[in-house]
């Protein structure tokens, strides 16, 4: 069996990846940095200072940067590291004290600390760095220039201030994300929900449409053949039973297939629609007007189940001695007509629908209305019965 692909990462597994990828690139340009100004740094003071005087100090940058090191090995390995930064905070501190030509490595020590804190801690880490380089550089200028005392204070207040407004930042992020992934997982859930709905009401209108209706119209004419049977006409009557009983029971296997009628998805429309409806009124006419053409799938087999369906409630309500479908080709739309001579109804006073019906009419406006199109149906008791439909041909953009 092939090796399937590796499915894409969730959006948030994505982001969290980014978010390490970015701030493992940040760290590692921190660690660079530290690295390059405590070489510089101890150069600097080499050159000025006295080998005497060198070694001490240099002793203590070297266990400033191994400490530096080892926590940076700790923090890439997800392992406590805040204890080891307190004593790096202190070190540095009386390093840049004894020799202020390390100040330059205040900026790398500073990011660390807020980076290894949190809360009032962070603020004291860094509050602390930027004291011992403020005081530091104060003796470097042989306490006589305020500036280099004020310097570090004011750039430790920027570099905080601009910290918590990046953390800040970070933090909305996270929680946009947050909403926008379960708002994602919401909708996605409405629109399965919604889905499941849709395709539970088109599987009852298919089989309103056909197994409902060929039972219905079977059960009418074997009720006609007991009454006056053993005559010819009742013979007639379950013959015509049986050949809709089959029809049903190749709708009914269609249906477990793929929901299409055979015989009729690939027939001639004005063809399919006459078959569809002398399944139940054998005597019914066929008006075409317009030139016959091709229509999209779902709107021929919405005119396929309308007729069917209408042709249905001909013969099963109206007693109609008549029935004509006229089916027209217009201009981007194709209408459809099924007319009857028979008792008539109000539409008005349709029953809500129940185990003995009154889903057909609803069924075929829902069909139409889903495609775009318009339904109508004019009656009167009395009077007969028009069912009209009205489908675009054309998908609206």
């Amino acid at each position: 069996m092939p090796d399937l692909p590796a499915s894409p990462p969730e959006p948030s597994q994505r982001d969290n990846a980014t978010g390490r990828g970015t701030l493992g690139r940040i760290d590692a340009v921190v660690h660079l940095g530290f690295a390059v100004l405590l070489v510089a740094s101890a150069v600097r003071y080499m050159m000025r200072h006295s080998p005497a005087d060198n070694l001490g100090v240099l002793a203590l940058a070297a266990a400033v940067c191994t400490l530096y090191a080892l926590i940076a090995v700790l923090s890439q390995r997800r392992r406590p590291w805040a204890v080891w930064m307190f004593v790096l905070v202190v070190l540095w501190a009386v390093l840049v004290i004894v020799a202020p030509s390390f100040a330059w490595c205040s900026f790398a020590l500073f990011f660390l600390c807020r980076t290894g804190f949190t809360g009032w801690v962070a603020y004291l880490a860094g509050g602390a760095t930027a004291a011992a380089t403020a005081f530091g550089l104060f003796r470097l200028g042989g306490g006589t220039d305020v500036a280099m005392l004020l310097g570090p204070l004011a750039v430790g207040v920027m570099l905080t201030l601009i910290h918590d407004r990046i953390e800040h930042d970070a933090e909305e992020q996270r929680r946009l994300h947050a909403a926008v992934s379960l708002a994602q997982g919401q909708l996605a859930a409405t629109e399965r929900r919604a889905g499941s709905i849709e395709e539970r009401a088109r599987v009852s209108r298919e089989i309103h449409d056909t197994v409902t209706q060929g039972l219905a119209s079977s059960l009418l004419l074997l009720e006609a053949a007991h009454r006056s049977w053993p005559t010819p006409a009742a013979r007639e009557d379950v013959r015509s039973a049986s050949g809709v009983l089959r029809q049903n029971l190749a709708e009914t296997r269609s249906l477990v297939h793929d929901l299409a009628s055979p015989g009729l998805e690939t027939a001639p429309l004005p063809e399919a629609i006459f078959k569809a409806a002398s399944q139940y009124l054998p005597g019914v006419h066929l008006l075409v007007t317009g030139e016959p053409r091709p229509v999209p799938a779902d709107t021929r087999h919405a005119l396929l189940r309308v007729v069917q369906s209408a042709a249905a409630n001909t013969a099963l309500h109206a007693s109609a001695a008549n029935a004509t479908v006229t089916l027209g080709f217009l201009p981007g739309f194709v209408t459809l007509d099924v007319f009857d001579d028979g008792a008539g109804f109000d539409p008005s006073s349709l029953a809500p629908p129940s185990d003995a019906g009154g889903y057909g009419l609803r069924a075929m406006r829902q069909r139409v209305e889903q495609l775009g199109g318009v339904f109508s149906v004019e009656s009167s008791p009395g009077g007969g019965t028009v069912v009209a439909a009205e489908l675009p041909t054309r998908k609206k953009l």
